[in-house]
């Protein structure tokens, strides 16, 4: 593994309908997005930020006591000043542990681990930060 970097990580979409496909990972786990009653890829971006911070965050704070409360909201709105994408980015946690010496020692650890997650370990917000770009291209299927 040269430069710090790993093998590629792959999705592919499938078509089920106008407006409506089907996202599969290499280890076959599948999830509809768009159409009636699912995620809409904006909201997928979301959570995908919030999955990865939380994921961080709850590592680095449960060490010491499970969480009461965990959860993460992510939010932001659309623009389309300059063509369409996403401002105000926020994620917000609602963590609650129990009071108590394990709790104090998970509470201390909450903002080093959001601070952690954000300038260095999530993956996807950092992406998203960078500003990576994105070739596309098309071929016929």
């Amino acid at each position: 593994m040269m430069g710090g970097m790993s093998d590629p990580t792959t999705v592919s979409l499938r078509r089920l309908d106008l407006t409506h496909y089907e996202a599969t990972n290499g280890r076959g786990a599948r999830i509809e997005v768009g159409g009636e009653g699912n995620f809409s890829p904006v909201e997928l971006l979301l959570a995908a930020i919030a999955g990865c911070t939380a994921v961080d965050v709850d590592v680095m704070t449960s060490r010491r006591a499970a969480p009461e409360v965990f959860e993460v909201v992510s939010s932001g709105r659309k623009s389309t000043e300059g063509g369409n994408h996403m401002e105000d980015l926020q994620v917000t946690f609602r963590l609650r542990f129990a009071e108590g010496p394990d709790g104090d020692k998970a509470r201390a650890r909450i903002d080093p681990a959001v601070r952690a997650s954000h300038e260095r370990d999530c993956t996807v917000s950092r992406t998203v930060e960078l500003g990576t770009p994105i070739r596309f291209e098309a071929a016929e299927g």
